[in-house]
């Protein structure tokens, strides 16, 4: 079981180089190897990140740099954003704990699986947590709840590898696995702009909410690829239906008119 693809660290907006090589030098540590960043507040590669990464120069040699959370998660099966933060959409919350057996699971699935943290300053965008199969949240004393990059990024990378330390027999996933996250966003613009187009989202001021409200909510059904192909063949249909509707009135508006 030593063999399994560890999960994927996505860090999102990060401010410092200092804190990119602390956190390859954790997942280093823990056998943790891909690295994704998202528009890096000082762009990439920074001489400083190497410089603090006590020789997991392995891990920053690899970093991949997207421009968005959406796209740096795209073929990923499973993602956590790990946040402390209240958030107003009902996701699922877990420990470190809880979500690294689910990683574990799924991974021994054959799916591919990520943790994602945001910024140091602002952390994660609503948005890009609804994109997520769920929360991950570390029960630190409440009276002091300051923790750094490394750290959570650490903290998360010790329970997956007390997992593949100790072993433990995978619950192996039921059924078809969940579509990856490029399928599951294709499929949730397609249904968000033909809900624009019949006039669901008003006011429009309330649209951005709407759309996240709407996408926890699809999120939390786990899609395969057939279910994603499906309802989008049923949003099609849905609008291709109001087309024909529409056609038909303005022949009939058309023809009462010609009759006058």
């Amino acid at each position: 079981m030593s063999e399994l693809t560890p999960p994927v660290v996505v860090l999102d907006k990060s401010q410092m180089a200092d804190n990119i090589g602390a956190v390859a030098r954790v997942m280093a540590n823990f056998g943790l190897s891909e690295l994704r960043l998202v528009s890096p507040r000082d762009g990439w590669p920074q001489e400083r990140a190497w410089a603090t990464a006590s020789g997991a120069d392995w891990v920053l040699d690899g970093v991949k740099v997207f421009d968005s959370v959406a796209a740096a998660i795209a073929d990923l099966h499973t993602v956590f954003a790990t946040t402390a933060r209240p958030r107003e959409t009902r996701q699922p919350v877990r420990t470190p704990r809880e979500s690294a057996r689910i990683l574990y699971d799924d991974t021994a699935s054959g799916l591919k699986t990520g943790l994602l943290f945001g910024g140091e300053r602002a952390g994660l965008e609503t948005g890009d947590i609804a994109l997520c199969a769920g929360i991950t949240t570390i029960p630190i004393d409440p009276k002091h709840h300051s923790l750094n990059l490394a750290q959570a990024v650490a903290i998360n990378a010790y329970e997956w590898r007390t997992l593949i330390l100790d072993a433990p027999p995978p619950r192996f996933r039921e059924g078809e696995p969940p579509a990856s996250n490029d399928l599951l966003l294709g499929m949730y613009e397609h249904l968000e702009a033909e809900l624009d187009n019949g006039g669901f989202f008003y006011p429009p001021e309330k649209k951005r909410s709407m759309s996240q409200n709407l996408r926890v909510m699809l999120g939390r059904a786990a899609f395969t690829e057939q279910e994603v192909a499906t309802l989008r063949g049923a949003i099609h249909a849905l609008s291709k239906g109001r087309g024909r509707v529409l056609a038909k009135l303005a022949a009939e508006r058309a023809a009462a008119k010609k009759d006058k």
